[in-house]
């Protein structure tokens, strides 16, 4: 009798250790940026505050410098639920939306808040949702929560004084068709490249610039072979964490709303992080003899607004683009 209590003990233990083994779920999430950098560091935070908030029932194994493969193989492997978050730029969901590729159309924003209310529109929302039928990938929450930046700049090896400082400048930029129009049109000399190469190719003279949120210059070394950093606000932008809809839909509800609370903790933590971190950032670059300047834009943002009219006319601008624009903008007091 006391055999077969322990045999059933046992058997219990068993089964209810088998359910728990089953229930907890890891997810890998792929990034570029080191784990000391600032989005790394986001990065580990949102790992851990979903492993907290889910009750250890999904666990988020982050893959720093890209780990995993470059953009396009991240793309196939979380299309395949092999893996389940990406955290980069939204304008990679171009391939199944092509649209997604103006999420951060240059100068063309009066400020951050515009361009929050930009990307929460229904103009948008409907491109992340033919995204999302295309390729079984959408957004995670609010597009926008997490900060990446706060501000943008061109770090190059030569100075950039005024606007003009762009004409014919080699400038590193990512396989964007807009951003690559955007810069042609400014002047500059485009040259694509991976984000992991810019160091190496600006000390080897292949480029002499990059355009890059504040927040990752000094943690990607770029002041060490381009120590001019000029702050041109070129657009504001957030760290997309693009999530497999299927991984997303088969965590219980409870799980699932863990995941959505750390999201937007990690986003209020970025909001802080990337303000503070940029300031004491560009005071150590000058310490280290870095030249930081401010230049006036509105020779770009005019630039701009033609190139964009320009566009629209010839029928080369997504469907309502420069409408929703103007529409999202804050009503004068």
């Amino acid at each position: 009798m006391k055999t077969k209590t322990l045999l059933g003990l046992a058997t219990g233990l068993a089964l209810i250790l088998g359910q728990a083994a089953q229930a907890e779920t890891t997810w890998k999430m792929a990034t570029k940026m080191p784990v000391d950098s600032p989005e790394g560091q986001i990065f580990e935070k949102f790992a851990e505050l979903t492993e907290e908030y889910t009750g250890g029932e999904l666990k988020i194994t982050v893959y720093p410098n890209e780990q995993l493969g470059k953009e396009n193989a991240v793309l196939e492997q979380l299309q395949a639920n092999i893996i389940q978050i990406y955290a980069e730029g939204y304008s990679y969901m171009k391939k199944w939306e092509p649209a997604l590729d103006w999420t951060t159309p240059a100068f063309a924003f009066d400020d951050y808040d515009h361009w929050v209310r930009f990307m929460n529109s229904d103009l948008v929302k409907g491109w992340f949702d033919n995204a999302a039928e295309q390729s079984g990938v959408r957004p995670l929450g609010d597009p926008t929560r997490v900060l990446r930046g706060p501000f943008r700049v061109t770090v190059s090896n030569v100075p950039i004084e005024t606007a003009d400082g762009y004409n014919g400048l080699k400038l590193r930029m990512h396989e964007s068709k807009s951003a690559i129009e955007t810069w042609d049109a400014i002047g500059a000399d485009v040259i694509t490249l991976p984000w992991t190469e810019v160091h190496q190719s600006i000390s080897k003279g292949i480029v002499q610039a990059v355009n890059s949120p504040i927040a990752l210059v000094e943690s990607m070394r770029f002041n060490e072979v381009a120590p001019y950093i000029t702050r041109m606000d070129e657009y504001w932008q957030a760290i997309g964490f693009m999530v497999n809809d299927d991984a997303l839909t088969a965590l219980d509800e409870d799980t699932r709303a863990g995941l959505l609370k750390a999201y937007d903790e990690a986003g209020e933590m970025s909001q802080d992080l990337m303000f503070s971190v940029a300031d004491e950032s560009i005071a150590r670059m000058e310490a280290d003899g870095a030249t930081y300047t401010v230049i006036d834009t509105a020779p770009l943002v005019e630039t701009m607004r033609a190139y964009y009219d320009e566009r629209a006319a010839a029928g080369e601008l997504p469907d309502g683009l420069l409408e929703t624009i103007d529409e999202t903008r804050a009503v004068s007091q």
